[in-house]
């Protein structure tokens, strides 16, 4: 949802395999390998087709999607805005252009990405505890591991077995690590008590509480879970309002991965 939203807008385009006119989003740098479950989606649309063909569009598919799957999970549940319309195409170039913040981001790359979305320090800070679930790339955090030094020796190590540092032969880009080491598949706050321990996988993670003016807001959400659900939910449905296709703009795909 925020790899759709962060370009051009929550309009599905990011769902688009390439075509012979346009190279889709699939493949550009902040998604190729990392942006997964595609499948589960196409999975929903075709069921959701059967029951009232285009009417649902595949952008509100992956918006409800993103809703279900916290609330399932044990998050918070939140009405979902409904009515946007999908892209008729996508941009390798957009995606690739630095407006999905990379995870070796600095704080004030971070919260400019954000501002630019129209999306707050705050906004920022509670949307990075959706990484409380989900997985990273070993080339995602393979520097951090390594050479940042405000990390906690003990997990970087651990971390390094399965992420070894570049050598001869083959390097395990794709090996994955849990973001939230602690409960990785249940959605609460212990992702902020990780950074206080210094124990964040990504650079971008540990980036909010290192001494700037994002520590504040990291302790309060790492003491207060009903304060992260709540400004967790006010930034996702800011997030699902950027720029969406409506009326007579887009379509409804009848199928996610292609324009009708």
């Amino acid at each position: 949802h925020f790899h759709d939203c962060f370009v051009n807008g929550c309009d599905g385009s990011i769902l688009l395999d390439d075509t012979s006119s346009f190279r889709g989003e699939k493949t550009a740098p902040p998604n190729n390998n990392s942006v997964r479950g595609f499948e589960v989606i196409d999975a929903i649309k075709s069921k959701v087709e059967e029951a009232c063909p285009g009417v649902v569009s595949c952008a509100d598919i992956v918006a409800i999607a993103a809703r279900d799957s916290t609330a399932i999970l044990g998050g918070p549940y939140w009405n979902v805005k409904v009515g946007r319309r999908d892209s008729k195409t996508a941009s390798f170039s957009d995606a690739s252009s630095g407006v999905i913040p990379p995870p070796f981001s600095t704080l004030s790359n971070l919260i400019s990405r954000f501002q630019a979305q129209g999306l707050s320090i705050k906004d920022m800070v509670a949307l990075s505890g959706a990484h409380t679930i989900g997985k990273a790339r070993c080339s995602s955090y393979r520097d951090r591991i390594y050479d940042d030094t405000n990390i906690d020796k003990l997990f970087a190590k651990s971390r390094q077995r399965n992420c070894p540092r570049k050598s001869s032969g083959t390097v395990k880009d794709n090996n994955v690590a849990v973001l939230d080491f602690k409960t990785p598949t249940h959605f609460d706050n212990l992702y902020y008590k990780n950074l206080i321990n210094k124990k964040g996988l990504l650079h971008s993670d540990q980036e909010l509480f290192n001494g700037g003016s994002t520590d504040s807001l990291v302790t309060t959400y790492s003491n207060n879970e009903k304060a992260f659900n709540s400004d967790f939910v006010t930034a996702m449905i800011k997030m699902g309002n950027i720029k969406p296709l409506t009326g007579s703009n887009g379509q409804i795909r009848k199928h996610c991965r292609r324009a009708n």
